[in-house]
């Protein structure tokens, strides 16, 4: 089986990473905000909202910091502090469930394992947990690719592509790429010093 076409080369880092996934068809990218994704918990978008504002704060905190590192220093501590809440509570709310999901995933779109055939060109609304952080994005994929799994007979592997996200949400995801990275790379010089 070959997983990428022409069509789905993409100029981005790509990893393996296991998270959480919905998914439902769309007829584009605007009707996202009608389908239920966005409005199965409060939670999820409150989780989502934190981390947008985090993202949307940081030159704020940079310039404080050139001014006065401990003020910029405490305002971190407090940043930390709503993270780990929100975190907690994330983890207690037995009203978040998803299915968590072995994909490939970069900022420009993922694949993933499937049990239904999808169109090519069609769009997908879907609801992303990153996983441990907690982060939840809801975004408007298109459909690459639908390939046979050949190692799953009666399954697809699904390519999409991101072609609708916001500057805030495609930071979010590279951070995230960045750190499940730089988690890898920490734990293979890890196994390299462990003699075995």
């Amino acid at each position: 089986m070959q997983n990428d076409t022409d069509e789905d080369k993409r100029d981005f880092f790509r990893i393996q990473d296991k998270l959480g996934l919905e998914y439902c068809p769309i007829t584009g990218p605007d009707e996202l905000e009608h389908v239920g994704l966005k409005e199965q918990s409060p939670l999820y978008q409150l989780l989502s909202d934190l981390h947008l504002l985090d993202h949307e704060s940081q030159h704020l905190l940079r310039q404080i910091g050139e001014k006065d590192r401990t003020l910029a220093n405490y305002l971190k501590i407090i940043n930390k502090r709503i993270d780990l809440i929100g975190k907690v509570v994330a983890l207690q709310s037995t009203e978040e469930s998803w299915d968590t999901v072995e994909v490939t995933l970069s900022e420009g779109g993922m694949s993933f394992p499937a049990t239904k055939k999808v169109e090519l060109g069609s769009w997908l609304g879907m609801r992303i947990t990153l996983l441990p952080a907690l982060l939840g994005l809801t975004i408007p994929a298109r459909v690459l690719r639908c390939d046979a799994d050949t190692a799953a007979p009666g399954c697809w592997i699904i390519g999409v592509g991101f072609e609708a996200l916001t500057d805030p949400q495609r930071q979010l995801l590279a951070r995230h790429i960045l750190q499940k990275q730089a988690q890898e790379i920490r734990a293979a010089k890890t196994s390299e010093r462990i003699p075995t």
